[in-house]
């Protein structure tokens, strides 16, 4: 099978949206917000058939781990009762969408944080998606929406959610939001350097002591983080802390979303192989057409079947890592024969 790894509910119904400026509007206004409507199966339907199943159908892949739409997860916008209202509906939208095409959609959950926030009510929410049968979740290190105030990813702060993952047994993708600071490009600057710095912070605690079984997928092809791959193991001994090998990459893992072979290549080249899931993020940051090659940026299928890697690589990256990072995916593939 190929598993794709990244994928957002970027094309979901007009009326899911509607509801959403409804919503913060009434919180600006100090009103209550209107009824969620009514969006029946048709209209989720025509949206993903047009969209993501066309596509993955058309590059080849066989399914998606599907989660609400990045940058419109927002948990900056409004208080923790907004947060959660709107987790909970695009939860139960993308819910619907696996439940439609179990076969395709493999669903992960967003999370109703807020700066004011603690932990307690994406405690609650990751419960009751993977009570429903969702397989991991969004896990946002700057609730803040730009502005990077939250603690590290290592700090106790976390722990309480460390636990219920551990408990439940799934992995959380590192995903920021939409940029409220206008110096950070959400999808250009904004996401990849949240990559880069969760990164850093994991080389500078020492949180898989604590959580040896902790999983955490660094998204956009790990950041910045490959390129500089010397830099991050010379940091590594500057702390005293172990090598990278040991003290992060056990429980660390990026995905495919790069969007030009040279950067694939590097990555394959510099990252191991196991630690490498298959991922598109279609239709998502970059949706258009490379000139120099008349395909689109985001078909990044095509960048790793060119990669000069035998074929157990090649499997790992596409179907086996995704299997073993995703244990509950693995269970419901396996329920079905697969």
């Amino acid at each position: 099978m190929i598993i794709d790894c990244h994928g957002h509910y970027t094309t979901a119904p007009a009326p899911h949206n509607e509801w959403r400026e409804a919503q913060k509007a009434a919180f600006k206004a100090g009103d209550r917000p209107p009824s969620y409507p009514a969006i029946s199966d048709d209209e989720i339907r025509e949206t993903l058939e047009a969209n993501q199943i066309r596509l993955l159908k058309e590059r080849g892949a066989d399914m998606t781990i599907f989660s609400p739409r990045a940058s419109a997860m927002a948990p900056h916008v409004g208080d923790e009762s907004v947060s959660k209202a709107w987790a909970v509906a695009n939860n139960d939208l993308i819910k619907r969408c696996a439940d439609l095409y179990p076969e395709i959609f493999a669903p992960v959950c967003m999370l109703p944080q807020n700066p004011a926030a603690d932990m307690a009510g994406s405690i609650a929410e990751l419960d009751r998606c993977v009570g429903m049968g969702f397989i991991g979740c969004n896990l946002n290190p700057d609730p803040g929406g730009g502005h990077f105030k939250s603690p590290p990813l290592t700090d106790r702060f976390w722990y309480p959610f460390y636990e219920k993952m551990v408990e439940l047994n799934v992995p959380a993708m590192i995903h920021v939001s939409g940029s409220c600071n206008p110096g950070l490009h959400a999808t250009g600057a904004y996401y990849i350097a949240a990559d880069t710095i969760a990164f850093m912070q994991l080389i500078e605690g020492n949180l898989f002591a604590d959580f040896p079984t902790l999983r955490f997928i660094i998204p956009h092809g790990g950041g910045a983080v490959p390129y500089h791959w010397g830099r991050y193991r010379g940091l590594a001994d500057m702390l005293k802390q172990p090598s990278l090998e040991g003290h992060v990459m056990n429980n660390v893992y990026f995905d495919t979303c790069v969007y030009h072979q040279p950067g694939i290549d590097l990555l394959a080249e510099v990252i191991d192989t196991k630690n490498i899931l298959f991922g598109s993020e279609m239709v998502g940051a970059v949706r258009g057409i490379d000139p120099q090659t008349g395909h689109y940026f985001d078909d990044t299928k095509r960048y790793v079947d060119a990669l000069p890697i035998s074929e157990a690589q090649r499997h790992a990256i596409y179907e086996g890592n995704a299997r073993r990072v995703f244990p509950r995916l693995d269970a419901q593939l396996k329920e079905r024969g697969l």
